[in-house]
């Protein structure tokens, strides 16, 4: 209960300070600056839609006391009855507009990251004096929790998250005024999906989620779900997972993306480093890439045969949205 009530306070803050901001969007801002406090924010959404007197009959109780931010629909909620709905409307992740000069980087797998690679890419990052670092999805490894054949020689998931966090403490000592974000991937969310399956009793404990755990909130590093559409100007960003799924493992990993995505794109999860221009009735040039990852190039899975390619983007974005980007392959120590 006192969490329930601790976050209904929260909300009640955020509310009385924008009292006119669309629910959703607030939600989104409350996310960003408690994500101790909200697993996710669709949570952070339901505490507004509590206060407010949005979510559901059973909560709409004399006991809520507290009324004042009580909202009527500007329609009839449900007014044929139907059946409860949980369908989840996405809505894309803008950068701010200040986030104009980025190194995307990602598929680090820690521990098993390449530190020559990584040096490169954070040099190259120093260099040309990135004000964004953003992370592209699975930053850590998670290997023993993975549904797939474990190797007990890896390590352990201690071990895993110490070397996390102690790389996200010298990213933010390199970048002390960067911001930086980090896009979960199909490998950050193992961990939540194994605390979901095996351990539920402890699920709803921030303590246990990769926020906390990594004490993100002290190198203030923003972490988004791996099921949001970031936009960096009109180009989208996303991990890759949701778009190559099963089978579908393209040739090249940017056309693959662009058949999926129909919109400029770039994406990491394949390890592998592409570009595909499409240009449309109008004359309007799409582009999508692929990344290259930061990781060890032949892993345990694959030892001997690997197409995997070290990497990173540049992005630099316009105030009108436009943007550049410029795809490095790290190959023999060297930028192409």
């Amino acid at each position: 209960m006192s969490s329930i009530n601790g976050n209904s306070l929260i909300a009640r803050n955020y509310r009385t300070k924008h009292p006119d901001m669309p629910t959703k969007k607030l939600a989104r801002i409350m996310y960003a600056e408690n994500n101790l406090s909200f697993i996710s924010e669709e949570r952070a959404r339901s505490s507004l839609r509590y206060i407010e007197g949005k979510n559901g009959n059973y909560l709409r109780k004399p006991s809520v006391k507290n009324s004042e931010f009580y909202k009527a629909e500007a329609r009839p909620y449900n007014p044929y009855n139907l059946p409860q709905s949980y369908q989840e409307k996405r809505e894309p992740f803008k950068l701010p507009l200040a986030c104009n000069n980025i190194l995307l980087i990602s598929d680090l797998h820690i521990p098993y990251h390449d530190i020559d690679a990584i040096t490169i890419a954070l040099s190259y990052g120093k260099e040309h004096k990135v004000n964004t670092i953003f992370i592209n999805g699975d930053l850590i490894d998670n290997s023993q929790v993975s549904r797939f054949e474990k190797d007990m020689k890896k390590r352990s998931v201690k071990q895993e998250f110490d070397a996390t966090k102690e790389f996200l403490i010298q990213l933010r000592n390199l970048f002390p005024v960067a911001s930086i974000y980090w896009l979960k991937g199909n490998h950050c969310i193992r961990w939540e999906k194994f605390l979901e399956q095996k351990v539920r009793e402890i699920w709803d404990d921030p303590y246990f989620h990769l926020e906390e755990r990594l004490q993100l909130n002290e190198q203030k590093i923003q972490i988004l779900d791996d099921t949001i559409l970031v936009k960096a100007g009109k180009l989208s960003i996303t991990h890759g997972h949701h778009i190559f799924k099963g089978i579908f493992v393209p040739v090249s990993p940017a056309r693959g993306a662009f058949l999926r995505a129909k919109q400029s794109v770039i994406v990491g999860h394949l390890h592998r480093a592409s570009f595909h221009p499409e240009t449309d009735l109008d004359g309007n040039v799409i582009g999508c890439w692929s990344t290259g990852c930061l990781c060890e190039l032949r892993p345990a899975y694959s030892p001997l045969v690997s197409n995997s390619q070290h990497g990173f983007a540049h992005i630099l974005v316009e105030s009108s949205g436009d943007f550049t980007v410029k795809n490095y392959q790290i190959i023999n120590g060297k930028l192409h």
